[in-house]
């Protein structure tokens, strides 16, 4: 008869080669998909036979690099959880913090930082390769080895002053709190996030990338203009640096409150006309005023709120911890254990928040097409940002259904035309 830490890491084993299973065979069922695919007139009729054959060439290289990337991502995860990793770790850890005083929580705030550390330095081989060999080779990638060392640091710096503090109050209150130490743990760390949408794009996001205000012109003033006329208050629009580290092309909104900044990629706007840049402004203003942004937030801060209270019920339990070397339940345990092995109990969430991501980007179109009345741009301004990121203009159904976070291209020129007037001969198939 099975011990119940033996039943916990069985449970544990049939949801994580699940789910392998499921991302494999969605992968291959994309490759095949991509290799023998027939590009739909309504995207032929706008791009280039060249630049349909590089987004094929560049879809293949990126799924066959997802095959063995997964395959060594779940290597690690298996022998950082079964092969006396987090022992090792735990033990490190307990040395550690017999230097400083309990009050400090020095113990489990190395061993989060530790596990997190090297699962960064694991995940290093994957992502040099997928920056200086695969992007490399299509023309995207501009980060220089300095460069990205120097991200690194950034990065590791920043997690160290944030982590630190952040893992004090956190381990803290779980020790210290009670019972329903999960409550003041969600309402605690729900006020960080917030503190870090609020400050990201004047404090964080500038220590990455440089952000200047748009240069005066008839972009600028249109883009005013239009802000007023939909009631969206910004003091500025940005452009970034997104040149110097790849060239592929996007727009984004960021901030809350007074913070709130639509950015523009300066690789956008080298590509896309006035009326193209100023046709994916008003879809991410759409965002906004359609409350997406909220209702973001709020679906982040309820499966905030189910995690620690799952992570409340495992850490009185023993068995969980046993199962993966742990001799005996701990805070920081609970923390680095759920972080590990909870994708594989929650992977069937990912297309339904997909699901309801495409349909805010379907909504954003819809709202950019009304206010302007031109659809044709906003249609321009999408094949022009697929052609410059060579997007998978034709993916699997499945795979898409449970991947992707915004529609293919074919369909959303397809839903952007039955809002044109039927008169309008450029948006058909």
């Amino acid at each position: 008869m099975l011990s119940p830490e033996e039943i916990v890491a069985f449970l544990f084993l049939a949801l994580f080669f699940l789910e392998w299973a499921v991302e494999f065979l969605l992968n291959e069922a994309n490759l095949r998909y991509a290799r023998k695919r027939e590009i739909p007139e309504l995207l032929r009729a706008r791009l280039s036979p060249q630049t349909c054959e590089r987004s094929l060439a560049y879809t293949v290289a990126k799924g066959i690099f997802e095959r063995y990337a997964e395959l060594y991502g779940r290597a690690v995860t298996l022998a950082v959880l079964f092969g006396g990793v987090l022992p090792a770790l735990e033990l490190f850890a307990r040395r550690l913090g017999e230097a400083f005083p309990p009050w400090t929580q020095a113990t489990g705030i190395a061993f989060c930082l530790g596990s997190a550390l090297l699962l960064s330095l694991l995940s290093l081989p994957t992502d040099l390769y997928y920056t200086f060999v695969l992007e490399e080779r299509f023309g995207f990638n501009k980060t220089t080895p300095a460069l990205y060392v120097s991200d690194k640091l950034k990065a590791l710096a920043l997690g160290l002053l944030l982590g630190v503090p952040f893992l004090f109050v956190v381990l803290t209150v779980m020790e210290k709190a009670g019972p329903y130490w999960w409550v003041y743990a969600f309402l605690f760390i729900a006020g960080f996030e917030f503190l870090l949408l609020v400050l990201y794009p004047s404090l964080i996001a500038p220590l990455f990338n440089r952000f200047t205000p748009l240069e005066e012109g008839e972009l600028r003033r249109r883009i005013f203009a239009l802000a007023e006329r939909l009631g969206f208050q910004t003091s500025e629009i940005y452009t970034m640096d997104g040149s110097r580290r790849s060239a592929h092309s996007n727009a984004y909104f960021t901030g809350l409150g007074k913070t709130k900044r639509i950015v523009l990629f300066d690789t956008l706007l080298k590509e896309a006309t006035v009326d193209q840049a100023l046709a994916v402004l008003a879809h991410e203003i759409g965002h906004y005023q359609l409350k997406h942004v909220r209702k973001r937030l709020a679906l982040q801060i309820l499966l905030l709120f189910a995690g620690l209270y799952v992570i409340g019920w495992l850490v009185d339990y023993p068995p969980f911890f046993r199962a993966f070397g742990l001799a005996e339940p701990s805070s920081h345990g609970a923390l680095v254990l759920f972080a590990l092995v909870s994708g594989p109990f929650t992977f069937y969430l990912n297309p339904l928040l997909n699901r309801a991501a495409r349909k805010h980007e379907y909504e954003a179109d819809r709202y950019a097409v009304e206010k302007l009345r031109d659809p044709e741009a906003l249609g321009e301004a999408l094949v022009k940002l697929t052609a410059t990121n060579l997007a998978n203009m034709t993916p699997h159904p499945w795979y898409s259904a449970y991947h992707y976070s915004h529609p293919a291209l074919a369909e959303r020129l397809r839903a952007i035309k039955s809002l044109a007037p039927a008169t309008d001969e450029s948006m058909k198939n």
